[in-house]
C-alpha cells in the first residue's frame, strides 16, 4: 500500500484584538464612524489652561492708577513731586467718567434725568478744547483732553461741602467758588497748555476757565 505523508503545518492569520483602543471604546464602532467621516464625534476637547481674568482687568480699570491721577489733580503744585504728566500721557476713560458722574450727583440733587446733559457738556466741551488746541498747534489727542477735563472736576467736588456750610455768607461763598474754578482750571491748563503754544497760551486757558465756570453754575441748579 502506498502511504501518504500528511505531516505539515497550517499557517494561521495573525489576529490582534485591540480591545483597549480609543480609551475603551468599541473598536468596531470607532472604525465604522471614522470610515463614514464621523470621527469628529469621538474627539475630546482639551481643557483650556487659561484662567478667566478679573472683571476690573477685563474692563481695563486700574484703581491704583486712577487714585494716583486723582492726587495729581488735587495737588497740582510741582513742588510736591508728583509726575502730573501721567494724567495727560496715559489717559483712561473710567476714572474721568466716575468723577463726572459724582459731580453730576452732587449738582442735580437727585434729578437723574440731567446726568446725560452734564456728560454731554463734558464730552463736547472737551471736544471744543481739543479742536482749539489742535488749531493752535498743540500735540494732544481727544482722549487726553477728555481725561484731563474730567479729572479736573475734582476741585469743584471738593468745594461743594464748603458751599453747603457757607451758603449763608454770600461773600465767602463767592470766594470759595472762585477758588474752586481757578483750582480746576489751573489743574487742567497746566497739563494741556504746554510750551508748544508759546504766546498763544491765553487763547486756550480762557475757554478752559469758562468751561469750569459753566460746570460750577450747574451746581446751583440745572
Amino acid at each position: 500500500m502506498l502511504s501518504t505523508d500528511l505531516s505539515g503545518t497550517i499557517s494561521t492569520p495573525d489576529v490582534k484584538l485591540n480591545m483597549a483602543s480609543d480609551g475603551g471604546r468599541d473598536p468596531y464602532a470607532t472604525t465604522f464612524l471614522r470610515q463614514r467621516g464621523y470621527g469628529w464625534l469621538l474627539e475630546v476637547e482639551e481643557d483650556d489652561g487659561e484662567e478667566s481674568k478679573p472683571l476690573l482687568e477685563e474692563l481695563d480699570i486700574d484703581l491704583k492708577d486712577i487714585y494716583y491721577k486723582i492726587r495729581c489733580v488735587l495737588m497740582p503744585m510741582p513742588s510736591l513731586g508728583f509726575n502730573r504728566q501721567v494724567v495727560r500721557d496715559n489717559p483712561d476713560f473710567w476714572g474721568p467718567l466716575a468723577v463726572v458722574l459724582l459731580f453730576s450727583m452732587i449738582s442735580i440733587y437727585g434729578q437723574f434725568r440731567v446726568v446725560s446733559w452734564i456728560i454731554t457738556i463734558w464730552i463736547f466741551g472737551s471736544l471744543t478744547i481739543f479742536l482749539l488746541a489742535r488749531v493752535l498747534g498743540g500735540e494732544v489727542s481727544y482722549g487726553q483732553v477728555l481725561g484731563v477735563i474730567g479729572y479736573s472736576l475734582l476741585p469743584l467736588i471738593v468745594i461743594t461741602p464748603l458751599l453747603v456750610v457757607m451758603g449763608g455768607f454770600e461773600v465767602v461763598s463767592t470766594l470759595v467758588k472762585l477758588f474752586g474754578v481757578f483750582w480746576a482750571a489751573y489743574s487742567a491748563a497746566s497739563l494741556l497748555v504746554g510750551d508748544e503754544f508759546k504766546t498763544k497760551k491765553p487763547l486756550l486757558i480762557y475757554p478752559i476757565f469758562l468751561l469750569y465756570i459753566y460746570f460750577l453754575s450747574l451746581y446751583t441748579g440745572v
